[in-house]
């Protein structure tokens, strides 16, 4: 069963993004800022990030180029989630690896369509 680590402040987004991905065949973990992102896939390395930018302690930029600066978790995918529509922020997160990027509001279509 795929793992998938979803970062991001906001409990409400957390909880969607949960019941988007229910009845798939996969099991989600949440982290609610960087500091406990990191210390999950330190851990456990999941086998898909989804990783909002705007996040406590580092920001998402931080964690991208942490998981994507490791060779032990530079493999894992990394989907960007972001409420601005900023082209610099954009091309600066694809420039540390980001491989695929998400607009809040996350639609569920949208997402399983990233995702599998």
């Amino acid at each position: 069963m795929a793992r998938i680590l979803i970062i991001d402040d906001d409990v409400l987004l957390l909880d969607l993004l949960q019941l988007h991905l229910s009845g798939r065949s996969v099991s989600v973990q949440v982290a609610e800022d960087a500091v406990i992102a990191l210390r999950s896939i330190i851990e456990s390395p999941p086998d898909l990030i989804l990783l909002d930018l705007g996040l406590p302690y580092l920001d998402g930029m931080e964690v991208l180029k942490a998981v994507k600066g490791d060779p032990a978790t530079n493999h894992i995918p990394v989907i960007v989630i972001t409420g601005h529509d900023d082209e610099e922020e954009y091309v600066r997160a694809k420039s540390l690896g980001a491989d695929a990027f998400l607009n809040k509001p996350v639609q569920r279509d949208e997402l399983i369509n990233e995702i599998f």
